[in-house]
Order: C-alpha cells, then sequence, then structure tokens
C-alpha cells in the first residue's frame, strides 16, 4: 500500500486499524446460519438495543440490507417511494425491480431530501390503474447531495404520513452516524420512527465489510429468510462481525474530524476561479463542479499525477470524500495541490 496516495474516492477504502485486527483475529465465532455465531448475535444485539428496535440481521453490504428491506415490505406490483438521486434507484442495480418487481416514484428535492407535501402528493389513490403505494424510503446521509443531512423534524412528518396511510418507512442509513455526528441526534431517535434501518459499518466508521438491517422481530425473521434466498447466509461470520462491533465502540465519535476536514477543503475549493459551484458541506462529502471550460478529466489527471484519486461523478463534478484513512499531512498536501493547480 502506498502510503503517501490520499484516498478520496471513497470512504469504502478505509482499511482496518491494528486494534480491530486484534479484535477480529481473537473473536469467538460459530455457524451463523445456524444462529450460532456468538460475535454476530452480539453485533445484532448491540445494534437492536442502539435503535431502540427489536431485532437485527448482519449481512454482507448496504445493498443486500436495503433490498432485503424493499422486499420485506413490498410485493410485485407496489410502488417505493424515493428521491431521484436515491442510493437505492441509483447504485444498486436495479435491485428494486429485479428483486422485488416493485415500481418507483421518485422525487426531485434539495439536495437528496424531500419534504412532507412532496411525498404526500406521491401517495396513489386506490385505484387499479395505479400501482400500490407500499413504502417510503429516505436516505441519510445522502451520497449525491454532497453528505446533506435531514432534518429530523421533517423525518418525523414523513414518518406519520406512512403510518396514517399504512405504508412501511425505511432508512437507508449508510452514513447515519455522520449525520448523528453532526446534528448531535441519536440512533433512539431514528428507532422510534422507522419501520427499518440499515446501517453501513464498512464506510466511515471503518469495518473491512458488512451491514446491519435493524427492524422489529418479525420483519427481520422474515428478512433472514430474504437474506438466505439471496445467497446472503455467512457461516464463520463473527471475524468480520468483530470489526463492526469495535468500529461501532471506538470509531463513531471520530467522524466529527473527518466533517472538519471536508469543510476546511471545501473552503480552499470556495477560493478557487476554477470552482463553478460546490455543494454545501454538513459531512464528510464535498461535490464541486469545475468551470466549463476545465473537462473533469484534466482535473483528476493532474490529481493522480499527484497521488491523489478522486471521483468524477457526471456533470463536470468532482466527489471528495473525507475518512479515518487521510491523516493532517496528507490534508495539508491536498490543499497545496488545489492551491497549485493551474487552471
Amino acid at each position: 500500500m502506498n502510503k503517501n496516495k490520499i484516498e478520496l474516492r471513497s470512504d469504502t477504502f478505509t482499511m482496518p486499524s491494528k486494534e480491530m485486527k486484534e479484535a477480529m483475529f481473537s473473536a469467538e465465532v460459530g455457524d451463523d446460519v445456524f444462529g450460532e455465531d456468538p460475535t454476530v448475535n452480539a453485533l445484532e444485539t448491540y445494534c437492536a438495543e442502539l435503535f431502540g428496535m427489536e431485532a437485527a440481521l448482519f449481512c454482507s453490504s448496504g445493498t443486500q440490507t436495503n433490498q432485503i428491506a424493499i422486499k420485506m415490505h413490498t410485493k410485485p406490483g407496489d410502488e417505493v417511494i424515493c428521491h431521484e438521486l436515491a442510493h437505492i434507484y441509483l447504485y444498486e442495480g436495479g435491485g428494486i425491480a429485479y428483486n422485488s418487481g416493485a415500481s418507483v416514484k421518485l422525487i426531485a428535492g434539495d439536495y437528496g431530501r424531500f419534504t412532507l407535501n412532496q411525498a404526500k402528493n406521491c401517495i396513489n389513490k386506490d385505484d387499479i390503474h395505479f400501482p400500490s403505494t407500499r413504502l417510503i424510503s429516505i436516505e441519510n446521509t445522502v451520497n449525491r447531495g454532497g453528505g446533506s443531512c435531514w432534518d429530523f423534524e421533517e423525518i418525523k412528518k414523513i414518518s406519520d404520513l406512512s403510518k396514517a396511510n399504512g405504508l412501511k418507512f425505511h432508512l437507508d442509513g449508510a452514513r447515519l452516524f455522520n449525520a448523528l455526528v453532526a446534528k448531535k441526534e441519536t440512533p433512539k431517535q431514528y428507532g422510534e420512527v422507522f419501520d427499518s434501518i440499515s446501517i453501513c459499518l464498512s464506510k466511515g466508521l471503518g469495518a473491512p465489510v458488512g451491514s446491519v438491517l435493524i427492524g422489529s422481530k418479525t420483519d427481520i425473521k422474515q428478512a433472514k429468510r430474504i437474506r438466505k434466498v439471496m445467497g446472503g447466509g455467512m457461516r464463520q461470520a463473527g471475524f468480520l462481525a468483530a470489526a463492526g462491533l469495535y468500529a461501532l465502540e471506538n470509531h463513531v465519535d471520530r467522524l466529527s474530524i473527518d466533517h472538519k476536514n471536508a469543510k476546511y477543503i471545501a473552503e480552499i475549493l470556495k477560493e478557487q476561479a476554477w470552482v463553478k459551484d460546490i455543494f454545501p458541506v454538513e459531512t464528510n462529502i464535498v461535490i464541486f463542479k469545475l468551470a466549463d471550460d476545465i473537462p473533469f478529466e484534466r482535473f483528476l489527471n493532474y490529481l493522480n499525477e499527484n497521488e491523489i484519486r478522486a471521483s468524477g461523478i457526471g456533470n463536470n463534478s468532482i466527489r471528495f470524500v473525507f475518512h479515518l484513512g487521510q491523516n493532517e499531512a496528507q490534508i495539508i498536501s491536498l490543499k497545496e495541490h488545489i492551491l497549485k493547480f493551474i487552471a
């Protein structure tokens, strides 16, 4: 591994720390398909109790937890309401259609967020010509919204709307802990308003693999069956679950460092004439648009030549993601290379 390389493509590039590896190597394990892996059981119990919900299920990825939840809450021909930038719609391989046979009602909103009234207007009336609205899903933080955070009061309103209309309410919380740290909120607040919550352990929290789906005992029992059908049963998964436990117990508070670094670099970018626009920065993601006369490939090539990796995300825009794999010296180096770029 090149220690000089600055990895900004995603917080999925984080590596387990020495202490996390030790926790993994010393984990007590068993066969999780039989429900006999004590470390997986401990992780699932920890997550359920953390959110004040009844049960949880350890899975291989956030895509898997999201897709299990959607299938759990819908039947073929139903409709899912989500934002047009939602990960479940854009980046999960058409899984809503492929796995659940459901259609999607997309909402255009504010950096990946939408309002109570927008959601209300998307609920189909009881008419045989329309799919049955069954699920509302939101993402917090919103990846394509530049790590934007939802207003919890709006979330509560949408939760009440869901209950009043007999709908389920799912949270894609791939970076939920970033939102909790940024907004000074608690997991239990979220456990009170959602039917299901997916959290990812392998992004900013730094575990190598894994996500957890949290919900009621009845739903998680069904989710375990769906996971099996999807080929998601794991055996001695405690080695991976131990990393997740370590991450939850040790890496949540430090997410504020990533937020600080993101905001610091965003302020540098705002001063550059070759930056046309930049999203508001609330957490660990910075999305900015280059001036029209600067192709994003040129800027990415410049970064690559200086051992900096970043992502082009369309519309001549660049994404930087900050995480525990970066140190202070690298942040300073990134600043210097931004200042040296000649448009």
